[in-house]
């Protein structure tokens, strides 16, 4: 691994049965980057983000993370799905749910759930409050999870993955099911987090994301990196197909979305 890079993806390729998913992978990122990885449904987004934190095994290539496997990196990572992974109705409030962050932070890397229960302590809830207060909803600590808003659950999700104190925050399109306005609060939050953590985050919106990212990792099976500045007409083409039809039915034409992408900078 190269001295300034927190993940390196080297010749990886991923498969469910027959159907291969992603061909010939390399991927570098540096410390403190904020990388966004686009690209089409099925492309292997989610699986990526997988494979580099442990989840899944490689089934050609290396993985490495934090100079570590991905699985022994676990405890320096934090993640926020796209969809929770426990029901809306499930009774946990929102501060209980954030101090799941800590478990996994306090037990051994790799095998946390193997070492339950974990002693929660008073310095424990501490950051608990003082990452609910910068995700701006610690006045929802006692609120049932299945109360909140789409917004607020991202957020006690984001939340969440902070209390692990992670050198890494990964992310799998945390705004696709939130308006335009709570995801520019989500992103202007993640921009100010990305000075003390390296920030990867899946998006559809190439557009969008280029105000915040300096670099995309286009994924359609293969992956290819580009400076914000460098991505476009050509370049979404290849990877979305000729017609891009935008997830958000009020979000900007393929035209407008290029240009977008190409004057951010």
């Amino acid at each position: 691994m190269a001295p300034d890079s927190v993940i390196e993806v080297r010749d990886l390729s991923f498969s469910y049965g027959a159907a291969p998913v992603l061909e010939g992978v390399n991927l570098q990122v540096e410390a403190g980057e904020f990388l966004g990885i686009v690209g089409p449904n099925a492309g292997g987004k989610s699986t990526l983000l997988k494979l580099i934190l442990g989840l899944l095994e490689p089934q050609s290539g290396q993985i490495s993370v934090l100079g570590e496997r991905p699985r022994e990196a676990t405890r320096r990572l934090g993640y926020v799905p796209q969809y929770p992974g426990f029901p809306r109705d499930f009774p946990i409030t929102v501060e209980q749910t954030v101090l799941l962050g800590r478990v996994g932070r306090r037990a051994p890397a790799g095998r946390w759930s193997t070492w339950l229960p974990v002693r929660i302590g008073k310095s424990d809830r501490r950051l608990v409050r003082q990452v609910l207060e910068e995700v701006e909803v610690a006045e929802l600590a006692r609120r049932q999870i299945g109360s909140l808003s789409g917004g607020q659950l991202q957020r006690v999700l984001l939340a969440r993955a902070l209390a692990a104190e992670p050198a890494i925050m990964i992310l799998d399109e945390p705004t696709a099911n939130i308006d335009l306005r709570l995801e520019s609060d989500i992103f202007n939050l993640l921009e100010r987090l990305n000075a003390r953590m390296t920030i990867l985050v899946v998006s559809h919106d190439v557009g969008f994301i280029s105000g915040y990212v300096a670099r995309v990792a286009c994924l359609n099976r293969t992956l290819v990196c580009h400076r914000t500045d460098e991505v476009d007409g050509q370049v979404i083409r290849a990877l979305y197909g000729e017609q891009r039809s935008m997830a958000k039915s009020s979000g900007p034409s393929y035209g407008e979305q290029v240009r977008m992408v190409v004057h951010r900078h």
